[in-house]
């Protein structure tokens, strides 16, 4: 049996295709999201790495902010069900989600049968998201991807106080103008981009293992700021991006055996 995730997120689409409920077959990302070409291209694409059609799913369900805008989904589940269902897939131990997108941040915290206790969402500020870093990136003139590297070299993390997106600019611009380190600068946003993200997880309350994703969790800047500011090792999640996808895939394998076993 196949089943299918689709995550249309703000930023980005992905796509799982999983078999019996336990063998991941195939993934696909696409980096653009909800209202955008990515769904129908994810979709194609996750089809095609896994060689199979459209008639060949026997259940799709979506996930996430764009989860209502296609026709062919069975279900649509919320994307904190399926964050917490697709990570105790990946790593049973997980009892603290932090999840950092495009424009919102989540800190999910699970039982030990992975069943969701509490979450606080970040959807209304693009402090601490992949938003954030996108535009300091911009200012700073560098690659997203290499941002983990520079924050490798930093050797005294400069303070970025400010938790709206537009005064930090201002405050990262006077630093560069200041003669900063680069290095220092990106050091200093990342830890600003954690305090943010660390502030949900304190309240939904922090337990071991705590597991990082998202698409900013490929981002290991900001795991190492996450993990310092909690005070414990961070896991990021394999393929991050793709936890809520694989998620909502399990969950559209459960309802596919639930209908046979009827």
């Amino acid at each position: 049996m196949y089943t299918m995730g689709i995550d249309i997120g703000s930023a980005s689409s992905k796509a799982v295709i999983l078999k019996d409920g336990k063998e991941i077959v195939s993934t696909a990302v696409a980096q653009v999201g909800t209202g955008s070409t990515g769904p129908r291209r994810v979709m194609a694409e996750v089809l095609e790495k896994a060689n199979l059609t459209e008639k060949d799913i026997d259940k799709t369900v979506t996930t996430g902010y764009g989860r209502f805008s296609i026709d062919k989904a069975d279900k649509q589940f919320s994307e904190i069900s399926c964050h917490a269902k697709g990570i105790h897939f990946l790593v049973p131990t997980a009892r603290t989600i932090i999840d950092i997108g495009g424009q919102d941040a989540k800190a999910i915290k699970l039982d030990k049968t992975g069943r969701v206790k509490q979450f606080f969402m970040n959807d209304k500020c693009a402090a601490g998201t992949g938003r954030f870093l996108d535009v300091m990136a911009r200012i700073l003139e560098v690659d997203l991807s290499e941002m983990g590297e520079y924050d490798s070299m930093a050797d005294e993390p400069s303070v970025v106080s400010s938790t709206c997106t537009v005064f930090a600019e201002s405050e990262v611009i006077s630093q560069l103008s200041r003669g900063l380190k680069k290095q220092n600068i990106i050091a200093g946003v990342h830890n600003s981009t954690a305090s943010k993200a660390c502030s949900l997880a304190y309240r939904a309350g922090v337990e071991g293992d705590v597991v990082m994703c998202g698409g900013v969790a490929q981002n290991k800047g900001v795991v190492r700021a996450i993990s310092d500011e909690l005070g414990t090792d961070v896991i990021v999640a394999p393929n991050p991006q793709t936890t809520g996808a694989l998620g909502a895939a399990i969950y559209a394998y459960e309802a596919a055996a639930e209908k046979k076993a009827i």
